[in-house]
């Protein structure tokens, strides 16, 4: 599937990957652990959407551990027997999403404070 050489993740030939040959299919706990260990390998999340046939936010659902929440220490596991010398430069967190929208609460209003005019 990926293969490291001096620190570089090796893809799939185009061939390979963009086929498309696996059939739509509900994922499974087989199919997070290696999403697990293809976010560790950066591979592109685009990639990961053709691979599978699947929406972007089910592999986000595996990330923030929504669906399938011990894969992540399968993967990791798994991960270490594999790739060991990755090992320690890898970030095994969750994903963080990031808002683009300001919280209320850190917008300050433009006229909170002033005192009315008097006429």
């Amino acid at each position: 599937m990926f293969a490291c050489s001096q620190d570089r993740t090796v893809h799939p030939p185009p061939s390979e990957a963009s086929t498309g040959s696996r059939a739509k299919r509900p994922l499974a706990e087989t199919d997070a652990v290696d999403i697990w260990i293809a976010r560790w390998l950066r591979v592109r999340r685009k990639d990961l959407v053709m691979r599978y046939g699947c929406d972007p936010r089910r592999l986000y659902e595996i990330w923030e551990e929504r669906r399938f929440p011990g894969s992540r220490d399968k993967a990791r596991a798994l991960f270490a027997q594999r790739y060991p010398s990755l090992v320690d430069r890898t970030d095994y967190g969750l994903h963080r999403p990031i808002h683009r929208r300001v919280p209320p609460e850190l917008q300050p209003g433009l006229f909170d404070g002033l005192e009315p005019l008097e006429a």
